[in-house]
Parts: structure tokens; C-alpha cells; sequence
């Protein structure tokens, strides 16, 4: 049962009796009146339980844009029911209007619309309806809480895609696929053609020069088939938020570009998200099949408040493929007592495989480096300035051991760590 505001203020009407003339029992008479006339309106209204409801929602989204959840109210009883019903969608759901008005004649249906714009990433779910009817006179309401299960999965929103397109041309050019005719330097043979001025002497083939009687060099292209394995730190220090997102989360922008732009050069990608425990897995897939088991996979993951352990990863990588990779770790390199983990590691890794190291810096320490207005912007500039040379000891400390390393923004680390992929196509390391 729930009173109106109407019941307030019909309630409130008993204080005119008090004022002017001065009498208590005409107040008692007037309570009761009232309290008679909202449980007449309570019996008039239509009963809650009587409802049957049914929700249709889009299986997924991608984080930030909007779909339609549509709820079908149906009055299985005998009294029209008037009232409010607000969907329980969880607030990360973003769920426009929570409340909507409603009248349902008996043996009727309304549906109810509402936006979803979730603004978290995972498995946003509603578990109940909540209906409120009141009575002709509106001021006193039934109301129940029913039942009604509902879930949308909200995919990684993957800004970083509108990159996508500069890389590929970019690779095209290594291909030698373009009019701009740029020889790629990769290992695989390609095809021979006239030499012109400005091409390499070391690529002149000199038996095809001797048979045609003319210079002939050899062009190359960068090989295919190559293996790239994505290994995602989700642990603690994945949980930091820079610049209203995760660093989990700008790992997983870098990985679903990085994977689509090798994918499309003809690499294999298999992705590995592990803490402690394999929290996500990805092998196998090739083509369009890729990104969305990628974005499937990413989409429930959030980071465990836990230590990284570093141990497991090279048995991780041999698990996936025996075969000379491109290994990239996307995690944090921010001081040199959190990294000693990953450094005991990369010697193994550095081994067998091209390793490259992807970590998302915060441009508020950077920008905190230049403010010396006052003593306080003084002794943040101080630790903003450690933060940073820690960084650069942990990244020089991965180069000494034989891996790449890539750092900048969340805006700016997912282009970065693909122009890094395609450098070392360009160079034949991969």
C-alpha cells in the first residue's frame, strides 16, 4: 500500500476546523472520513498482481550507444489499473525514463519503451518490475514488486576502429599494392621488376638481369601467416581509471585494433586476458569471426584486485603456439617494485618470440610536471616528475631484456601500439 500526495493534502484540509473554530472533534471526524475514503479508493483499484508482463531486449550493445527496451503490460484482471511502473534496470544501464505512467483497461495491453544507454561495460541486468495502482480517487495505491528477469551485454565501444582505415593503407603501401609503389622490405619474394633510380643495389637480381638483358630487381612483401598473441593483464593495477576509463578498458581498445589490422595483413591472433586465472580466451578465429569473439569475450571481464602473476605467461604463450610470435603484454609499467614480475619473465619470452610491451600513461602526471604556481603544485610536479622517471627506468630495463615498449594516452596507446605492429612488418621482424 502507498498514499498519495492527494491523501496529504485532503488530510491537511482537517486543520481548517482547528483554526476557526476551535474544535478537536471535528478534526477526528475529518481524519477518519478520510481514512474511509482511501480505503474505499484502495478497494477500487486495480490489483498489481494481475499484470503479466513480458520484456523485449536487444541481446547486446556497444558501450555508449542507445537501444530500445520494450515492456508489455497485459491486465489479466477485472479493474482497470491506473498507476505508475518503473522497470528495475540497474542505474549503470542508463535507463531514460525510469518511471512511466500508466492505464491498462481489463483484458488490455500497453507497452512501455524505455532507452538503454549503458555508459558501463558487462552484463547489465534488470531483475524486477515494480507497479504502483492507484484508485479512481488517487490516494492510495497498491503495489507490488514482480519478478522479471532481463539482461543486455555491453560490448567494448571500440572508438579506436576509426584508425583502422589510415593503417590498412599504410599496409597496402607495404604490399606494394597502391599507386604509390613503396617496396616493401619484409622477407617474403613478391615479383621482379625493372630496376629505377633510387631502389636498393642489394635487391638486384642479378641472373634475371643476365637473362633479360636489363637490371631487374627483386620486390618484397612482409610475410603472412605470422602469429600475434594478445596477453591482457587484468589484475589490480588494471583497475586505475585514467581519463574516466579503465586501464583495462584502453587495453582492450589497442587489442580489438591491433587484432583487426592483423587480421586483415593475414596474421593469425589469439588473445589471452589472465590474472591468476585465464579470464578470457580467444584462438583460433580468423576474419570477421575474430572481433566479434574478441568483443564477446572482453565484454564480461572486469579487473580483479589481485597481484599479476607473471610466472604462468610464457607457459600461456607455448600453449598457443610454438612457432615465433609477436608476443604484446598490455600492462602497466608504472614503477619498478609492480614490474618486477613482468622483468623476471621477458627473458623467456625474448627468447623465442618478438616481444612488445604496451602501457597506458596518465596526461594529468604530465601535466602536472609543468604547474609550479605554488608550494602545492611544487610537490605535485616533484611526484609527478619521480612517476614519470620511474617509468622511463622500467622501460629502459625492458629494452636491456630484448622487448619494444609503447606508451602514451588512452586516446593515443591503441594507434600507437599499431603503428608499432606495422614498423616491424616494414622491418622484416615479423
Amino acid at each position: 500500500m502507498a498514499l498519495s500526495g492527494w491523501f496529504v493534502a485532503l488530510l491537511a484540509l482537517g486543520v481548517v476546523p482547528i483554526v476557526f473554530f476551535d474544535d478537536p472533534l471535528a478534526l477526528v471526524g475529518w481524519v477518519v472520513f478520510v481514512l474511509l475514503l482511501a480505503a474505499v479508493d484502495l478497494a477500487a483499484a486495480g490489483s498489481p498482481r494481475q499484470l503479466q508482463l513480458q520484456r523485449e531486449v536487444t541481446d547486446r550493445v556497444r558501450l555508449g550507444e542507445t537501444t530500445p527496451a520494450v515492456l508489455t503490460v497485459i491486465n489479466a484482471g477485472r479493474r482497470t489499473v491506473r498507476g505508475v511502473i518503473r522497470d528495475g534496470w540497474e542505474p549503470s544501464a542508463g535507463a531514460t525514463p525510469t518511471r512511466a505512467r500508466i492505464t491498462v483497461p481489463p483484458a488490455e495491453r500497453r507497452t512501455i519503451t524505455t532507452q538503454l544507454t549503458p555508459f558501463r561495460r558487462g552484463e547489465r541486468r534488470a531483475a524486477q518490475v515494480t507497479v504502483r495502482s492507484y484508485g479512481p480517487l488517487r490516494l492510495a495505491a497498491r503495489q507490488a514488486t514482480i519478478s522479471l528477469a532481463g539482461a543486455i551485454r555491453v560490448l567494448p565501444a571500440f572508438h579506436s576502429r576509426k584508425h583502422l582505415p589510415s593503417r590498412l593503407a599504410r599496409l597496402r603501401e607495404l604490399d606494394g599494392r597502391t599507386s604509390v609503389m613503396i617496396r616493401g622490405q619484409g622477407t617474403e619474394f613478391d615479383s621482379l621488376r625493372e630496376y629505377v633510380r633510387g631502389d636498393d643495389v642489394r635487391s638486384i637480381d642479378w641472373r634475371a638481369t643476365a637473362r633479360r638483358q636489363d637490371v631487374v630487381v627483386r620486390t618484397w612483401r612482409p610475410e603472412r601467416d605470422r602469429r600475434v598473441v594478445l596477453v591482457v593483464d587484468s589484475g589490480r593495477t588494471a583497475a586505475a581509471r585514467i581519463e574516466n576509463e579503465t586501464r583495462l578498458d584502453t587495453a582492450f581498445e589497442s587489442s580489438l585494433l591491433l587484432a583487426a589490422l592483423a587480421s586483415r595483413a593475414g596474421d593469425r591472433v589469439d588473445l589471452l586476458v589472465y590474472d591468476r586465472r585465464v579470464r578470457g580466451r580467444v584462438q583460433g578465429a580468423t576474419g570477421a569471426d575474430l572481433l566479434a569473439r574478441m568483443v564477446n569475450t572482453m565484454a564480461p571481464i572486469e579487473p580483479e584486485l589481485i597481484e599479476m602473476d607473471w610466472s604462468v605467461v610464457p607457459s600461456l604463450v607455448s600453449s598457443v603456439t610454438n612457432q615465433r610470435s609477436l608476443v604484446v603484454l598490455l600492462t602497466s609499467v608504472t614503477t619498478p617494485g609492480a614490474s618486477r614480475g613482468l622483468l623476471a619473465v621477458l627473458p623467456q619470452l625474448t627468447r623465442k618470440h618478438t616481444v612488445l610491451v604496451a602501457s597506458v600513461t596518465d596526461p594529468t602526471v604530465v601535466a602536472a610536471t609543468a604547474d609550479r604556481a605554488d608550494r602545492d603544485a611544487v610537490y605535485r610536479a616533484a611526484a609527478a616528475e619521480r612517476a614519470l622517471l620511474d617509468t622511463a627506468r622500467v622501460s629502459a630495463a625492458i629494452r636491456r631484456l630484448g622487448a619494444d615498449v609503447v606508451t602514451g594516452a588512452p586516446l593515443d596507446l591503441p594507434p600507437a601500439v599499431s603503428d608499432h605492429y606495422i614498423a616491424l612488418k616494414a622491418a622484416g621482424r615479423l
